[in-house]
């Protein structure tokens, strides 16, 4: 017979949820009434609000971990003896680590669930961080900015489709803006206390958030739509499985998702005969390589690709990186003394920015925000463009009009932040949680997630080179990409505002 029937028997392949919390909420047996079960959803509630700051805590490692490479260059050098190639290759680490986490995020997420794949990416997280806090020599850094940055990659993608994947429609929008907001208050810590705190202990603190989370995830439920693929699974062997769905459904009715999770089952149990659903186990057989990559290429699954990987290569290729790591780079070129404290400052403004992100999300839409912040970007970046340009050739040091064109630079760098916050940072991890279908979700994901995190890499190793060669011209190249990126959004990319996630994914078809 088929694999399924060689397989059913041992059942060792299935999926299971890695943190099975649904058995503390179980009335006790198979047999437990839907009534019973209804007192217990009475009597106990779980907010969805509550599951996304849980959560929220992994992009918050995410953040402190981009930006604890600002406030330390100098302690570690001088401490450790690294010379400047040394600590930049350091600082590059991450993105390299986060590289391998995003190739292995989505069959990670798809075998074990989200809850457990946020527990594998907290464990490297502690690990990383307490190599770089005893480091006595650079291989100890390295090898502990791997691991941050490994446990960064899945964080990366896990997060946005957990959260867009329990949150009600009317909410999608804003909580999903958690994701990107938690990730600037991460940095803003790292800059904050990198004022003060010695770099070991600075990253002593950076394990409080994954040490936070993993007891934190014992308390949230799994993804409704993971569990309808699990139980699928468990059908398409012949298996029983009402024992599972009572196990569920009241944690899942805590949450408010009861709709959502009826509708999802009884969408994938009608094509269970059918078997549109594929399991990442079966993807270390090699012939189930080619069914997938051949379904993700369809024309319907490639427009998919194309839109959440063009949002995420753009979010990029804007140059926000390269503005961020080298902010005081920019700000010392552009005549600003206090550069440090400036790029604390920045830090700040960014984390207010994506706050008004969570107001306007489920308001304004997510393609007019994309729109309006895509624009305003290409006016700020051209004004710094302008401004660098205007400052090296035009005038001499210390005149009037000098010191204009500084001031102008850095209100251009500080709009561009700004702009950028309020859509491009948050709104291309939701559209992209949001657009793609479960059964390609962790495959097509992955290679978002990668293609973010190569392009992120890319800007941090070219943008201090390209600010050597010319300020204005490297402002230019941003200013350029991010005008494509008003026609990209323009021209591909749909309003999801308002409509649940099969919705979208059925307006595709």
């Amino acid at each position: 017979m088929s694999s399924d029937t060689e397989t059913g028997g041992g059942g060792g392949d299935l999926r299971k949820p890695f943190l099975h919390t649904g058995s503390w909420y179980r009335m006790g047996s198979r047999q437990s009434s839907l009534m019973g079960s209804s007192q217990v959803i009475r009597d106990s509630s779980i907010s969805v609000v509550a599951c996304v700051l849980i959560v929220a805590l992994g992009p918050i490692q995410f953040g402190f971990t981009a930006g604890y490479s600002s406030p330390t260059q100098a302690a570690i050098t001088k401490d450790l003896g690294l010379s400047v190639s040394e600590y930049s290759l350091f600082g590059s680490l991450s993105n390299v680590g986060a590289m391998v986490g995003a190739i292995a995020s989505g069959q990670i997420a798809e075998y074990i669930g989200r809850k457990g794949s946020l527990m594998i990416a907290a464990i490297p997280n502690i690990i990383g961080w307490l190599a770089i806090s005893f480091a006595r020599d650079a291989s100890f850094l390295y090898m502990g900015r791997l691991l941050d940055g490994f446990g960064v990659g899945i964080i990366s993608y896990v997060v946005p489709v957990y959260i867009a994947e329990i949150a009600p429609q009317n909410m999608r929008g804003a909580l999903g803006s958690v994701n990107q907001l938690s990730v600037t208050i991460g940095i803003m810590l790292a800059y904050l206390f990198g004022l003060f705190v010695p770099w070991r202990f600075l990253a002593v603190l950076g394990i409080l958030p994954c040490t936070i989370l993993i007891p934190g995830l014992f308390f949230i439920p799994e993804s409704p739509r993971w569990l309808v693929c699990y139980l699928v699974s468990l059908l398409l062997h012949d298996r029983a499985c009402d024992y599972e769905v009572y196990s569920w459904l009241p944690m899942q009715a805590k949450m408010g998702m009861m709709e959502d999770f009826e509708v999802s089952l009884q969408r994938a149990v009608a094509s269970a005969s059918k078997r549109t659903t594929i399991r990442f186990a079966h993807l270390q057989q090699r012939r189930y390589w080619l069914p997938l990559m051949l379904k993700i290429l369809k024309s319907t699954c490639l427009t998919l690709l194309q839109i959440g990987n063009g949002l995420l290569i753009l979010q990029q290729l804007s140059g926000i990186n390269g503005v961020l790591f080298y902010s005081s780079t920019i700000f010392e070129q552009a005549g600003l003394k206090s550069s440090n404290a400036a790029t604390f400052g920045l830090g700040a403004v960014q984390v207010i920015a994506t706050v008004v992100t969570l107001w306007l999300a489920d308001k304004a839409g997510r393609r007019f925000l994309l729109i309006v912040s895509s624009a305003g970007m290409t006016l700020c970046l051209l004004v710094v463009a302008i401004s660098f340009f205007l400052k090296v050739d035009a005038v001499t040091d210390g005149s009037t009009w000098y010191n204009a064109f500084c001031i102008l630079a850095v209100v251009g760098v500080v709009g561009m932040v700004v702009t950028f916050s309020l859509g491009v940072g948050a709104i291309p991890w939701v559209i992209m949680s949001e657009i793609l279908p479960v059964n390609i979700k962790g495959l097509a994901g992955s290679i978002a997630t990668l293609a973010n995190w190569l392009c992120a890499w890319i800007v941090t190793m070219t943008a201090n080179l390209l600010l050597s060669w010319s300020g204005g011209g490297t402002f230019t190249v941003y200013t350029l990409i991010c005008a494509f990126m008003v026609a990209f959004v323009t021209i591909w990319v749909p309003e999801t505002k308002g409509r649940t996630l099969e919705e979208i994914q059925w307006s595709f078809r």
